[in-house]
């Protein structure tokens, strides 16, 4: 192929890309444009100013005493919310290991599309959706809070160790298995190891995640401090609510900053 026809090829290739940019931004243009002006920007009137709520959400709690006296109440309810997180995490830390396994390509091989698999069904359904399955079937109470969280958190964990065991130093694995290890010992010795501490922080992170969900989860009744922050905002109790937000934030922020902190020790 001559000089000439390599450079005219190059310029048909470059024309052709520049075209499907100009239809791809044309599209998206038009799209959102679209979305844009389909939209009902009406907003409903209200009887009370969003100050007002702000004002008795987040002022009124410090200032009256019989608002001042739920904290305790509310406190030992989001307890309730991190334990239940905190125990669906632990499960599904543990249930997630083998399905990452197998979900690997490096250890599971030509069956990883399995594992993948029942990680991605898992992570398309929205832990709301599981809640609202196992209170259906278990009744209103935190233990559904814990079968949905565990379930709803091993599609997101399972993904994570599964990139992790991918990028471990496979030289170890077939050092063992060429003195003469199987592949149980292969696993536990030269797999585990390795991804271990990124296992755990992977957890902790989403320990983190799991709290901010329990207090969702709460709302359709899976336990917590999301049963009494439905209640009080469906009757709009909003210094009730300002207390339940205002002890979620300090909890969440607390858990945030040590977690954080062990994170960092572990990787």
């Amino acid at each position: 192929m001559t000089d000439q026809k390599k450079i005219s090829l190059k310029k048909e290739k470059d024309k052709s890309t520049k075209r499907m940019l100009a239809i791809i931004v044309f599209l998206l243009a038009f799209f959102y444009i679209s979305a844009f002006w389909s939209q009902d920007w009406t907003i409903p009137g209200s009887r009370v100013s969003p100050l007002v709520i702000l004002y008795r959400m987040f002022i009124v709690p410090f200032t009256s005493v019989e608002y001042l006296e739920k904290f305790p109440v509310r406190i030992s309810e989001i307890l309730e919310t991190i334990a239940i997180a905190y125990a669906g995490g632990v499960a599904a830390s543990i249930i997630a290991i083998p399905i990452a396994f197998l979900a690997s390509r490096n250890i599971g091989g030509h069956f990883n599309y399995i594992g993948k698999a029942i990680l991605n069904a898992i992570r398309a359904i929205p832990s709301i959706i599981f809640a609202i399955l196992f209170v259906a079937a278990l009744g209103v109470g935190p233990y559904p809070g814990v079968m949905a969280i565990s379930i709803n958190s091993i599609g997101m964990i399972g993904k994570f160790y599964a990139e992790v065991i991918e990028s471990i130093d496979m030289n170890t694995v077939d050092a063992i298995r060429a003195s003469g290890g199987n592949r149980v010992q292969a696993i536990w010795y030269g797999v585990l190891p390795q991804v271990l501490p990124d296992f755990a922080s992977f957890s902790i992170y989403r320990f983190e995640i799991d709290v901010r969900a329990s207090t969702i989860l709460g709302l359709v009744g899976a336990g917590g401090i999301g049963v009494p922050l439905m209640i009080a905002q469906q009757q709009r109790n909003w210094e009730d609510v300002g207390v339940i937000l205002i002890i979620v934030i300090v909890f969440v922020t607390i858990i945030d900053k040590l977690s954080g902190k062990i994170r960092e020790k572990l990787v």
